[in-house]
């Protein structure tokens, strides 16, 4: 691995050093190709194996074996002659594949032959009354500070939402002696009986079931107060949050905490495929938009590829595995490899990825956020931003709104620093409701640079 690389040509750009991005960098250098790996990150692990080379051994007994496995693809992609660019935030890819980022306090570029994209994914927003109050963070940032510094709540925290992280990071909390005043789970009776629809592919993939059983044990077993099936989630508090409030049943509960996490599972981050035009379609099964790609995760823009939970939600271990055949691609569209032997290194890999995936429609189906806290009540905050409420998406649709980018014009939700990141999917899913149309009908963001901002100092260092 070489640091620091300079401005120029590759052969192959990989932008994001999560497990896809390690992997298909790799993979595409062991074949010969010129690659560089950017990532916005100092160092390589992306957020689930964010700073794993730096992680002493107390940290690495807090985080669990699972994390700690990261550290052999970061070792592989660090004995490959792929360059590492640290500290390198993409803000903008054209469709002839000039990469524009910002390092260093400048804006640089370089082209690229092919551009593999390992962006990953980011928290599906969880908009409730209170979500915006200072004492409200979601899972997958506290998560982030354990991992990057070893930061934990000093106060008892109280966790709610659904989906595999809630109960990861409890049970890691656990080991750091961190207090949890109480989980909240939105998971409610119908959703395990329409997962039960999925038993196969959930007995396929016993490993998983296993860990994921075993975590709940080890929560159970440490007495923290547990409420399953909650429904009307609320935090309270006027200057920063006090306490969550919620239903169970017709019984109403209020759990005092000046500390919520809450997680309502991830979503692809396509902002960067967005700004590229390409197709994207509604995933109803994950309930967000993800790219057209084939099985090599080509996508339709000549030169491009993707890999990891930016086309879809599978997990850690398949992304690595999805990184590793688009790097196989890549080095076969540059008439580095034969068909036959892209095919012969495949196999293997298309068969790990199957068992991996056997198991996404059983845990899509039983942790499917509630429409509830995706399609909020007026008076809550949907785009944090511009400070814009659902009832003011609302009206618009009353004036003629008919999609996200309109919306722009008539609210200024999207035109924020996150540029529509953190609204997007509620956007989407409160303009289609209001309709009373699909998701897939209403569209996404138009999305343009610069995808990170940037200064006109650093623009004007190009």
């Amino acid at each position: 691995m070489q640091l620091d690389a300079v401005d120029g040509a590759v052969d192959v750009a990989v932008v994001g050093a999560g497990p896809a991005g390690l992997a298909a960098a790799a993979a595409a250098a062991e074949l010969g190709l010129s690659v560089a790996l950017l990532d916005e990150q100092a160092h390589p692990g992306g957020q689930i194996y964010r700073d794993v080379t730096r992680a002493g051994v107390d940290r690495l007994q807090v985080l669990g074996d699972d994390y700690a496995a990261g550290r052999a693809l970061v070792e592989r992609f660090a004995q490959s002659t792929a360059r590492h660019m640290g500290g390198a935030a993409v803000w903008n890819i054209s469709r002839d594949r000039v990469i524009q980022y910002l390092k260093d306090g400048r804006s640089r570029s370089m082209t690229a032959g092919q551009v593999i994209l390992c962006t990953g994914a980011m928290e599906r927003p969880f908009p409730i009354p209170g979500w915006t109050l200072p004492g409200v963070m979601t899972a997958g940032a506290a998560q982030i500070l354990l991992k990057s510094a070893g930061v934990a709540p000093s106060q008892p925290v109280v966790l709610a939402g659904c989906g595999p992280l809630l109960y990861l990071l409890a049970w890691q909390y656990l080991r750091a002696g961190v207090r949890i005043g109480a989980i909240v789970d939105t998971t409610q009776r119908g959703d395990y009986l329409r997962a039960l629809r999925h038993l196969g592919g959930a007995l396929a993939g016993w490993r998983d079931v296993s860990k994921g059983l075993g975590l709940i044990r080890s929560i159970r077993s440490a007495g923290i107060p547990y409420h399953r099936g909650a429904t009307d989630l609320a935090v309270e508090g006027g200057e920063r949050a006090t306490a969550l409030r919620f239903r169970m049943g017709a019984t109403s509960h209020r759990v005092q905490t000046d500390l919520v996490l809450l997680h309502q599972g991830v979503v692809p981050n396509n902002q960067i495929t967005a700004s590229l035009r390409l197709a994207h379609r509604w995933n109803d099964q994950q309930l967000c938009w993800v790219p057209a790609a084939d099985a090599w995760g080509r996508l339709a823009l000549d030169g491009f590829l993707i890999a990891g939970d930016g086309r879809g939600i599978a997990g850690g271990l398949a992304a690595a595995l999805q990184g590793r055949l688009a790097g196989l691609a890549a080095a076969h569209d540059a008439g580095r490899v034969s068909e036959l032997e892209r095919d012969r290194q495949a196999e293997p890999l298309r068969s790990a990825l199957r068992r991996q995936l056997h198991i996404r429609p059983f845990l899509d189906t039983l942790y499917r956020p509630k429409i509830q806290h995706r399609v909020p009540a007026d008076d809550v905050i949907a785009c944090r931003c511009e400070e814009v409420s659902a009832g003011e998406l609302r009206r618009s649709v009353a004036l003629g709104c008919q999609g996200p980018s309109q919306g722009k014009a008539f609210t200024r939700c999207g035109m924020g620093p996150c540029q529509g990141r953190l609204c997007g999917l509620t956007v989407t899913e409160v303009i289609a409701h209001e309709r009373g149309v699909s998701p897939a009908e209403v569209g996404h963001y138009r999305i343009r640079a610069p995808i990170k901002p940037i200064t006109l100092e650093e623009l004007a260092a190009l």
